[in-house]
């Protein structure tokens, strides 16, 4: 009927009530959501559709589209009046009155489907109630705007509440399901309600015509970025430019408009303006003109008008329209332009949402566009600086959002427990002598990139919400577990770190503290899961790395790379997951962007201010303690020579003196 892989297994799932579709950008959301909303339409019921978009540039994603002329049975069809993303003042509430009243006026009409803003939907349920929108279909785009915390987002309160009243259905779609702060998108208990369809990088780039490789790279420099930006800026390559933003660290405080007008001095040569699409044309050493779309001069003629030319349906499919976009907080979520090839960001996102989202932007589909590349240009740390911490902090940052987008770039796992009871997966390769039930063993699904890895000891979930987080959510544990600073400076840097310090106490604390309502079987089943797919990430990345040239073209690894060190594997258990240390890899991939000079300056300050034990540590590792003694029939000894048990004892000694002082609540 005209669907794509990702269309047709979201259209597989129509009939739920509330369903969260988690697929990267350029992956076909939109028109998934068209065909979902007219079946619950014409089959199952609902009044009306009402689509809600974060910003007013990204109603145009769901315009008219004859979907008809491709095999569906109905066309997708949005009245003018009802699109009220073109309606002036949709996202200023100073001005919401209008489109309020809109809203209004179509719940009372016959009309099916309506396209607002987030502000204009939260302004309409806060004025109309909840009540209004029963036996309707909401459509969230980029739930990531959402938050959990009801008190400071209200959409999110809104969204709760609808959960709460159960009488209309609920469609939520992003390309990341991650906030970039700790509060969760819907709450546990919210989150359980919904049937979740997941489509990931692997499987969007396996299934394009041309585009087969994204490669990430993380570039450090000194100085100013305006003197670096040759060495990462290929005049070749259609690329989106992502400046710093103005009170940053990497910000040249010389003003946006003069950074842009160097940056281009970098392309070549000024000639003119472009009258039509106010584009700057720009003339290279070697005389090829290029046009550079000006996002950054916000004055409203201009920005109006290079606005306009990118948005002309007419120029879409012209490769050589433009070949440069300088932007400043745009030109991201939504934005579509089919030939980009490089996003060049500098200057840290603290948001893997936004990471996530730039990468978008050069990850469509093209004829003739084999490859793509997001690079993200960052200042090295000074420790001439007065606040160096600041900038180690950027950097840590940094690798956590590289070791993010790997497991976001990943393929699925699946993880089995190995027993005398296993079977092989229907559709899965074991290799040419087949699965064989006496050992270890590891299946690669082509068509949909998912492995199914066998290891020994795994823990089972048992409940339907820890076999959903284990099957779908496992990315949200790792998330929180990486953008922990100190769990990032100690995994990095402390060269006397214990790995199950790591995976088990930090992990653990993790999973419980986000799944409070989980037996203590399922946490354990969700750690253990978590640990093993962020380890086989890490330990393909570095076997890809050794491969015989010693180095990875790219971030092919994260395809690559699970091919060599997984099907090569022939024995996996929980004591080798839990014994690895799980940043050694992104250790590996820092030191080759910076010197030892500079990766000796962190790792001197970050190991001048390691980690107390905390009283709350210290009663995760007297519950490990107690299990430690459970299964050797013995406590642990501060003078054992393995560290895992000397850190036990030691745990348990500091919670005996941490309940003795009052430290804890009595229970």
């Amino acid at each position: 009927m005209g669907m794509r892989a990702m269309q047709e297994r979201a259209y597989e799932k129509r009939g739920e009530q509330y369903l969260l579709i988690k697929s990267p950008p350029a992956s076909g959301k939109s028109r998934a959501l068209m065909f979902i909303a007219l079946d619950k339409l014409e089959n199952q019921g609902l009044k009306q559709a009402l689509i809600i978009v974060p910003e007013r540039s990204i109603g145009a994603s769901f315009a008219n589209e004859p979907l008809s002329e491709f095999g569906f049975r109905a066309d997708w069809v949005v009245n003018p009046e009802w699109n009220l993303c073109n309606a002036p003042g949709a996202d200023d509430p100073s001005r919401s009155d209008g489109t309020v009243k809109a809203v209004g006026h179509f719940l009372e009409s016959d009309d099916k489907v309506l396209v607002c803003t987030h502000a204009t939907f939260r302004f309409a349920v806060d004025q109309l109630g909840i009540e209004a929108f029963d036996n309707r279909l909401i459509a969230v785009d980029e739930i990531h705007h959402v938050s959990a915390d009801k008190e400071g987002n209200r959409l999110g309160a809104h969204l709760s509440n609808f959960i709460m009243r159960d009488k209309l259905h609920l469609v939520a779609m992003t390309g990341s399901y991650f906030r970039g702060d700790a509060v969760p998108v819907l709450s546990p208990e919210d989150e359980t309600k919904f049937e979740t369809v997941t489509y990931t990088y692997y499987e969007q780039l396996n299934g394009y015509e041309y585009l087969k490789t994204l490669d990430i790279g993380y570039y450090f420099y000194n100085g100013s970025y305006l003197d670096e930006i040759d060495k990462v800026l290929n005049p070749d390559e259609k690329t989106i430019v992502h400046i710093p933003y103005v009170n940053s660290r990497e910000s040249t405080k010389r003003g946006k408009t003069n950074e842009t007008t160097e940056i281009m001095g970098v392309l070549g040569e000024w000639i003119a303006k472009d009258d039509v699409t106010g584009f700057d044309l720009i003339r290279r050493a070697d005389g090829h003109i290029l046009k550079v779309a000006d996002l950054v001069d916000d004055g409203p003629d201009r920005h109006a008008k290079v606005m306009a030319a990118l948005k002309n349906p007419a120029n879409k499919n012209d490769r050589d329209f433009v070949d440069v976009i300088i932007a400043l907080g745009m030109a991201k979520e939504g934005f579509n332009w089919i030939w980009c090839e490089h996003a060049l960001t500098i200057g840290y996102r603290a948001s893997l949402t936004e990471i996530v989202q730039i990468i978008g932007r050069a990850t469509r589909d093209a004829p003739g566009k084999v490859r793509a590349r997001f690079t993200n240009l960052i200042v090295e740390p000074d420790a001439s600086e007065e606040n160096v911490c600041e900038a180690i902090n950027d950097t840590l940052k940094a690798i956590a959002a590289s070791l993010l987008m790997e497991q976001v770039l990943a393929p699925k796992f699946n993880f089995t427990p190995k027993t005398r009871f296993s079977a092989q997966q229907d559709d899965f390769y074991y290799g040419e002598s087949g699965y064989d039930p006496e050992k270890v063993n590891i299946g690669l699904n082509e068509k949909s990139g998912q492995y199914h890895i066998e290891i020994k000891g795994l823990a089972i979930p048992e409940s339907k919400e820890a076999k959903r987080i284990c099957n779908e959510g496992i990315n949200e544990v790792i998330t929180t577990f990486v953008q922990d600073r100190n769990t990032i400076e100690r995994g990095l840097f402390d060269k006397e770190i214990i790995p199950e310090e790591l995976t088990q106490v930090k992990m653990g604390k993790i999973v419980r503290d986000r799944y409070p309502d989980l037996s203590v079987e399922d946490r354990e089943a969700v750690r253990q899961h978590a640990i093993a797919a962020l380890n086989l990430m890490q330990k393909s990345k570095a076997a890809f790395n050794l491969d015989d040239s010693g180095e990875s073209e790219g971030n092919t690894s994260l395809i690559d790379g699970i091919r060599k060190f997984a099907l090569s594997v022939t024995e996996l258990d929980i004591d080798l997951i839990d014994r690895i240390n799980p940043f050694a890899g992104s250790y590996a991939i820092l030191s080759k962007a910076m010197n030892e000079k500079n990766l000796r300056k962190i790792e001197v300050i970050i190991s001048a201010k390691r980690m107390k034990i905390t009283p709350e540590d210290a009663e995760q590792y007297a519950v490990k303690a107690y299990d430690f003694q459970k299964q050797r029939g013995r406590l642990p000894r501060s003078d054992a020579h393995d560290a895992w048990e000397r850190l036990l004892a030691e745990g348990a000694r500091a919670f005996l003196r941490f309940r003795k002082e009052g430290k804890y609540e009595q229970n």
